[in-house]
């Protein structure tokens, strides 16, 4: 997991070879005027997710994991909180692979972390992450979904 500015981006870009082209459609694109939808940008192997996701307690939140995509979240007009547990520490529970995703209902993270508009949190396939949590009713976010190489 990483927690920083969406301005140091950059120099994560060495992790995987597709972030490259987030931090571009990025220095392109003004994420908070676009219209909620999916945008590919890499056919199925990078693309952007805008969307108005509820705003949740700790509680309400669901942990969920990814075996083929990193998952960079970045809060729009809202700050949001990110509960945490590594994938090691989570039970065993069904995979969608159609989806690319494993919800685990009821786990609660082991930490949290928060992010306002300007930050991002990047969640590998290791890092379980409950998102949406957030005082306001609702959150405007990007989330960018990048093929694991």
């Amino acid at each position: 997991m990483v927690i920083d500015t969406l301005t140091n981006l950059k120099n994560y870009v060495g992790m995987n070879p597709l972030f490259a082209e987030v931090v571009k459609y990025i220095e392109e694109n003004d994420l908070a005027a676009m219209e909620e939808g999916k945008y590919f940008i890499k056919e199925k192997d990078l693309f952007v997710n805008i969307t108005t996701a509820k705003g949740k307690t700790p509680d309400e939140a669901v942990m969920e994991t990814h075996v083929n995509m990193i998952d960079i979240q970045i809060p729009l007009d809202e700050e949001e909180t990110f509960g945490y547990l590594p994938l090691e520490d989570l039970p065993e529970a069904e995979y969608n692979s159609e989806k690319d995703i494993t919800k685990y209902p009821g786990v609660p993270g082991s930490s949290y972390v928060t992010c306002r508009p300007g930050m991002m949190a990047i969640f590998f396939p290791q890092d379980g992450h409950a998102p949406c949590i957030c005082a306001a009713p609702q959150v405007k976010k990007a989330i960018f979904k990048v093929k694991v190489c």
